[in-house]
């Protein structure tokens, strides 16, 4: 992969992994917050609850993204960026534009989808 190319990625990776860190922090705060709010009747409480469990997947769900785009940072570092961790090809371009953190070519990600 040209140097061009790498520094188009890293360049994609740290911005999404700016995104993900401040949508955490602001969905903390938004628990935070509704920890705090006086809930009078039942249906306060249950709105309040489905509210926390939406925050609390979708959170979840970013940190695992999280996870992913470092271990892709740290790949870039170590120019081992763009090889599919199962057969261990380059994996497409085209691929990693759509998903920058992929740790797996087209190919390995539908067997390791289905492994799961």
């Amino acid at each position: 992969m040209r140097e061009s190319e790498l520094k188009f990625f890293e360049d994609m990776l740290l911005t999404r992994k700016d995104q993900i860190e401040k949508n955490i922090d602001g969905v903390e705060e938004e628990m935070n917050q509704m920890q705090n709010l006086e809930l009078n009747d039942e249906a306060d409480h249950a709105s309040a609850s489905n509210n926390s469990l939406v925050e609390t997947a979708i959170s979840s769900q970013q940190k695992q993204e999280l996870l992913e785009i470092e271990s892709a940072l740290d790949k870039l570092k170590s120019d081992q960026y763009g090889i599919c961790e199962m057969c261990e090809e380059l994996i497409g371009v085209q691929r990693l534009k759509v998903k920058p953190h992929a740790k797996y070519c087209i190919d390995c990600r539908e067997i390791a989808e289905k492994n799961n």
